[in-house]
């Protein structure tokens, strides 16, 4: 009997020193993202400029406002015009810079606070997080109270599959009744969307659909192969995620321009989804066959630690291992990005709407830096750079109502504004290099911009991600 008291004892000391050292490590992970938390004595007057000198590119109309002023106050556009006269704000000489909307990208996953920095020193000033868990309501909290500096972040619930077992980080629905729970519990708590999944069967999404209605929240579809690609052209559904999702579904993984016809055809006929490609996420699939270093790469340094181990790692294996048995593998991965391509031409020429989506967060694809690859597709497939800009700005903003205050530079408007050297409608290149970003008024210089870019760099906090993620394993399922 002492003997089983003193093992008890000892499982209980240990089980005790195991979480006290689990709860210091995510303590000093919060603590070691101190840098982008807002102080007290900077919020007065830190959001309220005059920049003078300035080209805008305002993305609501096709042009160049040369030589212009903006009056900034409380973080909101007040006053745009030639000659601006106002007391007791600080000027700001943009010294003949170009002005425009902050980027926004519609499809990332986060994974932990330095991201955030990630994402505003590529001049990112919007999110939309597409794999809810409960550390992003608690981002979406601090976002919003104003107590850190970070894009302006939305965040779907946590991914709603189907019945069959598609992985431990997705919800199983089992009938519409539990799918209709779900949907007004995530609204309830916070959550700003329902992002619907793989495998959903049409009397759930149906269920889901109603509900939503309902409950007044938007849905962002990753099309389910449960029910036809055309199901997903609902009103209620305001984004369709994935051109490789046509080739997996509706052409049924052939690269067959017959059945792409049909598929443009009824994008043709939709006035209510957008539709964010995200071919970037794709095409790191082909960067992984042709560079056997890339887990070791420059890129790989600013990845999530747990990612990086495990996300990362299993991707990159697993096509290094598909190379190895079949090596045209490459070959083939790179003609269906090519094909993705032609999807975009295609989409753009029948007039879809198309919204910037990275899928950064995982596998190889960095938070922030995707970004501007992603915009490069675009061009690519025969968007004009003006057209590409649209994508992550107006776009971008008019998909949900929640985000319609932002994506434009007009009266009004929040002032989410990145200050670069030169016109992007030349070379959208510019877009890597901010000078200046403006995050709610707040101005980011580039020294700040670099530091961001710096304190994610190689971070130590693995242990602190898997906790968050095993919180998330424990209370959403």
């Amino acid at each position: 009997m002492k003997i089983v008291k003193r093992i008890l004892k000892f499982i209980i000391i240990v089980v005790g020193i195991l979480l006290i050292s689990i709860v210091i490590m995510v303590l000093i992970d919060k603590q070691n993202t101190k840098y982008l938390k807002v102080k007290k004595n900077e919020i007065a007057n830190n959001d309220s400029y005059l920049i003078t000198n300035v080209n805008i590119i305002p993305m609501n109309q096709d042009t160049i406002l040369v030589d212009k002023m903006v009056y900034i106050k409380d973080g909101i556009i007040q006053k745009i015009a030639d000659r601006i006269e106002i007391n007791g704000v600080e000027i700001l000489d943009a010294k003949n810079k170009y002005l425009t909307p902050g980027l926004i990208d519609m499809h990332v996953h986060v994974w932990d606070r330095y991201e955030l920095g990630l994402y505003l020193s590529n001049g990112v000033t919007a999110v939309r997080n597409l794999w809810g868990m409960p550390m992003h309501l608690r981002i979406k909290e601090a976002v919003n109270n104003d107590e850190i500096i970070s894009p302006i972040f939305f965040t779907t619930g946590p991914k709603l599959t189907g019945p069959e077992f598609i992985g431990d980080d997705n919800l199983q629905l089992t009938s519409p009744n539990e799918a209709k729970e779900k949907v007004i519990s995530y609204k309830e708590r916070g959550y700003d969307f329902i992002k619907t999944y793989y495998g959903i069967t049409e009397d759930i999404f149906d269920a889901v659909i109603e509900q939503a209605i309902i409950s007044d929240i938007d849905i962002v579809a990753h099309p389910s192969q449960k029910v036809p690609y055309s199901y997903h052209f609902n009103p209620q559904i305001k984004s369709i995620e994935h051109a490789e999702d046509i080739i997996q579904q509706p052409l049924n993984y052939k690269l067959d321009t017959l059945k792409l016809k049909e598929v443009i055809n009824d994008f043709s006929k939709s006035k209510h989804s957008s539709f964010s490609p995200t071919l970037t996420v794709y095409n790191n699939i082909y960067q992984m066959l042709i560079d056997d270093e890339i887990l070791v790469s420059e890129q790989l340094q600013f990845m999530n630690p747990l990612i990086k181990k495990v996300d990362s790692k299993a991707q990159f294996e697993r096509w290094y291992n598909t190379k190895l048995r079949d090596s045209s593998t490459v070959k083939t991965i790179k003609n269906q990005h090519d094909f993705h391509l032609k999807i975009i031409k295609k989409l753009h020429e029948a007039g879809t709407t198309f919204i910037c989506g990275t899928d950064a967060g995982i596998g190889i694809t960095i938070p922030g830096f995707s970004i501007h690859q992603e915009l490069a597709f675009y061009k690519e497939a025969g968007l004009s750079n003006y057209e590409v800009l649209k994508t992550a700005t107006v776009n971008a903003s008019k998909t949900h109502s929640i985000m319609n205050n932002m994506g434009t530079i007009e009266v009004g408007k929040i002032a989410n504004l990145i200050l670069i050297d030169n016109n992007p409608l030349l070379d959208l290149s510019i877009l890597q290099n901010p000078t200046t970003v403006f995050i709610k008024g707040r101005k980011l210089n580039k020294d700040s911009l670099d530091y961001f870019e710096e304190k994610a760099r190689n971070r130590k906090n693995l242990i602190a991600s898997a906790v968050r993620y095993l919180e998330n394993l424990i209370f959403e399922k």
